[in-house]
């Protein structure tokens, strides 16, 4: 049975995480870092894909991208593909696959889970255990979003600038966002509709997006608890 398409709608936000083949490595050394970020920015400003949030973990990346038309994701992420397992195959001397299969991505609903998509992902290198806090990891957006750090791969969501009337203001907010913790159980509701490629919202945005698609956009209920991954 042929798998279905990912979710993907013009000016929906998606969730996107892409792992390494096997769980493996796909950073080695800064410049790798540095390759994949220059990559991004080219491929997110020629298929018009505004990118909000990032994380270069070891072996997996996740983004959180608003596309302009249908289609644009899977050309961005075609061309990272190209682009970065070319570098890393050439820098390295190795052959074969450096990812993990095809990336997941999900919808998000901008009004009650873009901002808790940014804290996810953000503090993704805290959660494994690699960093105190979110500023001493130099591989996200954190740095951009949070502090006064310039970012060219960043394209800030319409729902981050309304978190004040100037720059200065939006940081020092969004900083603020970071002072609680995420519950369990919005964590577990972000990891599964991720995996399952649904729409992550309200009732009302899911029944929105299955009109629109055609298809049922709330998860699967479990049968047994997933194993998570490391610095998920």
């Amino acid at each position: 049975m042929p798998r279905q398409p990912r979710p993907d709608l013009a000016g929906i936000p998606q969730h996107i995480v892409q792992r390494g083949n096997n769980r493996q490595a796909c950073f080695f050394q800064k410049e790798d870092y540095r390759r994949y970020l220059s990559a991004l920015r080219e491929a997110s400003l020629r298929y018009g894909c505004h990118v909000h949030a990032y994380v270069l973990m070891t072996n997996h990346v996740h983004l959180l991208v608003t596309p302009d038309e249908v289609g644009a994701i899977g050309r961005m992420m075609q061309y990272l593909g190209r682009d970065y397992v070319t570098h890393i195959n050439i820098q390295y001397h190795r052959t074969g696959t450096l990812w993990e299969g095809r990336y997941r991505s999900c919808l998000v609903d901008t009004q009650t889970y873009l901002l808790l998509c940014h804290r996810y992902i953000e503090l993704n290198p805290v959660r494994a255990g690699m960093v105190a806090t979110p500023q001493e990891y130099p591989w996200s957006s954190y740095g951009a979003n949070a502090l006064d750090l310039h970012d060219p791969c960043i394209r800030p969501h319409a729902e981050y600038l309304a978190l004040g009337v100037n720059a200065e203001e939006r940081r020092t907010t969004y900083r603020t966002l970071f002072d609680e913790g995420i519950d369990h159980e919005r964590l577990a509701a972000i990891r599964n509709y991720n995996q399952q490629q649904r729409a992550l919202g309200s009732t009302r945005f899911q029944a929105e997006i299955e009109a629109a698609l055609g298809r049922c956009m709330s998860i699967r209920p479990a049968h047994r608890p997933a194993k998570k991954p490391e610095g998920e």
